[in-house]
């Protein structure tokens, strides 16, 4: 069944992290590139309408762009992902995308707290911590990597590869009216 997910792209991160998901993480083989998920699943692609897109472009426009850095790599039973600082923004940012949008919740509401995070790999608990301990020397992460969260982006995989859909910029913390 195809799927939507609404994504913060994340290529500042590539470098370090691209080797890693290539080898560990089915999705960026179809597509998936480095992100930080704000709402997965979302509306299915057949499904989305002009009123959605434009409750999307709301919302990203009445947040302002925000720097995180990636400071950590840490672990999920199933998973080994890089934390970034500060998380508070991308979780206000899913819960006002949950509110427009109380048929999706995040993760499908499997859990209570949203734990913002760019996925590296996936794999057996002692190959993640294995990984965890390579990524974790790496100068790179060591220092943090700087990033900046200015668009969402609504990805869909109606023909089976994951492609972008729409690009929603975030307001310019820099520019305001009034």
């Amino acid at each position: 069944m195809a799927e939507s997910a609404l994504i913060v792209r994340v290529p500042e991160a590539e470098a370090l992290v691209g080797p890693f998901r290539e080898k560990f993480d089915p999705t960026a083989a179809i597509g998936v590139p480095a992100h930080i998920t704000v709402l997965h699943p979302f509306i299915p692609p057949e499904r989305t309408t002009t009123e959605d897109i434009e409750q999307i472009h709301r919302i990203a426009s009445a947040t302002e762009s925000f720097r995180y850095r990636l400071v950590a790599a840490k672990c999920f039973p199933d998973a080994l992902y890089l934390e970034p600082e500060p998380s508070e923004p991308f979780v206000a940012l899913t819960r006002s995308v949950e509110r427009r949008f109380p048929k999706y919740p995040p993760y499908e509401g499997q859990f209570t707290s949203v734990i913002p995070h760019l996925t590296v790999a996936r794999g057996t608990k002692l190959q993640l911590r294995a990984l965890e301990k390579e990524i974790a020397r790496d100068a790179r992460l060591q220092s943090g990597i700087n990033a900046m969260c200015d668009a969402l982006v609504l990805i869909e995989n109606l023909s089976g590869y994951w492609r972008e859909r729409y690009i929603f910029e975030l307001a310019d913390g820099r520019q305001r009216d009034g």
